[in-house]
Order: C-alpha cells, then structure tokens, then sequence
C-alpha cells in the first residue's frame, strides 16, 4: 500500500497506487434544495449511453429518495455497516482547525475501505472493503421513490401548524447521483486486471472493456455502486463522464468544454460541472473565482458525499436544510450544520454564484459579479436579509463570456389572450 493525501479526511491515508492528478479534474456540485425528482438527468444518460441489449439495468445517472430508496437498494447502508463492523469505534470527526484547505472538515481517524481491507480482509490480496449486491438489488431504481420518514399526516387535512424550518418531523430528499470520478477510485484500485484508469486530462475514471474480464471487482469495491456489469458481454460498464463533450469535441460549443447530458438535461437547475485545478498532492488549487472552488472552499457550502469512506469523490452537494443533521452528518461529513446555515442565509456573493446553475451547457472556468442595485430588503429568522440585483458573469476556458445573468430573475406577464392556453 502507498500513502496518498485525502484532503477531505485531513490525513494521509492508504492506498494500493501512487497518487497521480491530473492539472485540471472533473468536479461538480448538485444542489438537494432544488432537486424535484423529475428524472430528466436519468433518462438523457439512458437515451444516450445506455439503450442497448444487456444495459436494462444500467443506471449510469439516477434519482433516490433518502432515506429508504437506493439503487442499488440500500447500497449506502450496506457499506456503513461492513465499515462499521470492521472499525466500530473509528467514525467519530476531529474539529476542525479555522480555514486550513488541507484539512477543511477536520480529521477523519478511522479505518476507510482500503484500510478496513489491509486489516480486516482475507486474502491478503483483498484491497478493497466492499460487497457485490444480489440481482434483485438492481431491479428497482425507483424503489420506495418519494416515501417519507416520521409522522404521515391525516389525508385530506392541512396540519395544524405545518413545518418549520430547521428540522422537519416528516421528511424525504432526492439525491441525484452520478459516479463521483473519485482521485483515489475503488473499482481502480481493486481491478486485478489494470483495466480501470483516471484520464491524465480531466481525471475521469474510464474502464478499458479490452482489458476487462468481467471479475466484477470494480462492482464489489466502488462504495456507490457506479459501475456495472453488463452480462450479455461479460464486462462491466460505467458512466464515462460523458468526455467526447468536456473535451470540446461537440460542434455545438466550437471547441469549447461542454457539461455532461445529465448536466445538461436537469431541469431544475440543481447542477454545476467544472473542470478544477489541483496540486501536485491532489488538494484543490487556490482559484478564488472558480464557481465549484468558490462553493466547495470559500462559502463551504457544497460537501462530498460519504467522505469518510476514503475515495474523495469529486461530487458535492449543497445539503436540504430540512432533514434531521444527525442523518447529514453521516452522509456528508462535519460540514453540515456551517453549510446549511450560509445556504439559508446567503451573502451577497453566494446568492449571485447560485445563479450560474444550469444557466449554459458550456463548462464555466471563471465568473466575476458585477454590483447592483439594493432591491429588497427585510428580515429572515431573526437576521436582516438585503437583496441586490447584481450580474454574474460567467467566462469559458478561452476566457471569453459565456453568459451574463442577475440576481432578480425577470418576470413576464402572459397577454390576456393566451392565458388559458400552454
């Protein structure tokens, strides 16, 4: 085993490679708060990779209901329990020291699962914690979709008091997820075939299916479940980052970076794909105005998902605001409360780089905000809340502007004539 930084954990931690980064690696940034479950994401991936004979099951790009759904069904539970079992003592977060971007949660000192393998797994030649899910775990990515946990209600009757924020009694969020294009993969690292690699451009994990020898390795490590097995070719299969569009090679941005078809499809503006510049260590470079660096390392908003299992996926999330912390805190680490906080009560600068959500198609490198005028202003929970329709401005990777937009989205009446017709 080496030793390779996780920034995220805030410690050295073993791993079966050396660690190697690209200049610039895939990232990006889903917003829970916003996310409607419509599954525009999931089926723009399954129409454009995933159609074929054999990849029935394949859902490269899907959308859970937390707490019960999953896919497979409760992929995420079933690791935290082999962790457990494995490290029972080891999940409890050391504090954070103030604004260290080596360390931004503070440290994790437990076991990961390249860890828990080294220790716990037999063989010897074990290097991944994992499990491989049944058949049956694949066939529904839709199970227990929009299912609440605590209280059900009365059908048919408004509660009496409603909901309040922080912390709602009955709950449920979607999670979207993608594969998380990991800098230290786990289906890369258990592979006994070397066919699985992270691309020296961009750091997205592509699998050689010229190598691959259906073992299914790749399968039983990756935490999250994000690579397949296809058994009509006896390979496996994942989601590719959707490359030929990052790469520039779509003729509809004129060589420019595109965001993937997941990315590009979401109607509720809940994405944000980026390209980020990293360090000779894998921690991200300083680049104050780059959008996914301002909202990962600036605001701290966004946070990886699982964390402590050691992968340190390059997704982010902006957590919901109305779920139990508790149930947060495990699937996103000791940044939650900090980040739910500023989300609620946004700065100036944070409501404008909110809106360069799914704004374009193209891959944002740069943005810079443009002050407004004072349009709104009032008090949120206690605290003065002033709002400034200020422009953000978003340029590409040649460093010309992709877009303009403001804080105050317009409005448009609809004539009278049209108004009962769509």
């Amino acid at each position: 085993m080496s030793q390779v930084y996780n920034w995220q954990l805030g410690r050295q931690m073993s791993y079966p490679y050396d660690g190697k980064y690209p200049e610039r690696q895939f990232a990006f940034v889903f917003n829970i708060n916003r996310c409607i479950a419509c599954q525009s994401c999931t089926m723009a991936c399954k129409s454009t990779w995933t159609f074929s004979k054999g990849q029935e099951h394949m859902w490269w790009a899907n959308v859970e209901t937390k707490p019960y759904g999953g896919y497979p069904q409760f992929w995420d539970v079933k690791i935290l329990e082999l962790l457990h079992k494995a490290d029972p003592d080891g999940r409890r977060w050391q504090e954070a020291s103030s604004g260290d971007p080596k360390a931004p949660y503070g440290q994790f000192p437990g076991k990961t699962i390249f860890e828990a393998a080294e220790k716990f797994l037999e063989p010897p030649s074990a290097r991944v914690l994992g499990y491989l899910p049944a058949d049956e775990e694949w066939n529904s990515p839709n199970i227990y979709e929009d299912n609440p946990v605590g209280p059900k209600g009365v059908r048919n009757k408004f509660h009496a008091t409603g909901e309040q924020l922080p912390v709602h009694n009955t709950w449920f969020f979607y999670l979207a997820r993608i594969c998380n294009h990991c800098t230290y993969p786990a289906c890369l690292a258990a592979c006994p075939r070397q066919a699985i690699y992270k691309r020296a451009e961009d750091g997205i994990v592509l699998l050689d299916q010229q190598q691959c020898r259906g073992y299914r390795k790749c399968v039983e490590a990756c935490p999250y479940k994000k690579s397949m097995y296809r058994g009509n070719t006896r390979v496996s299969e994942k989601c590719i980052g959707c490359y030929p569009r990052v790469e520039g090679s779509d003729p509809e941005t004129g060589g420019e970076p595109m965001e993937a078809r997941c990315m590009a499809a979401c109607i509720g503006q809940i994405r944000m794909q980026g390209l980020v510049a990293l360090n000779s260590d894998g921690t991200w470079a300083e680049d104050r105005q780059h959008p996914l660096y301002y909202l990962v390392h600036v605001a701290k908003v966004a946070l990886p998902l699982y964390p402590q299992l050691g992968t340190s996926p390059n997704g982010f999330y902006i957590p919901p605001r109305w779920v139990p912390r508790e149930y947060l805190h495990q699937m996103f680490g000791p940044g939650v409360d900090q980040a739910i906080e500023r989300y609620s009560s946004p700065d100036r600068e944070l409501l404008a780089v909110l809106q360069l959500f799914r704004r374009s198609n193209r891959i944002i490198f740069r943005y810079e905000v443009e002050e407004g005028p004072l349009t709104y202003e009032g008090t949120y929970r206690g605290k003065t809340v002033r709002i400034y329709n200020d422009t953000v401005i978003a340029f590409g990777k040649n460093g010309k502007e992709i877009f303009r937009t403001t804080v105050d989205e317009p409005i448009y009446v609809r004539p009278a004539k049209h108004q009962n017709s769509i």
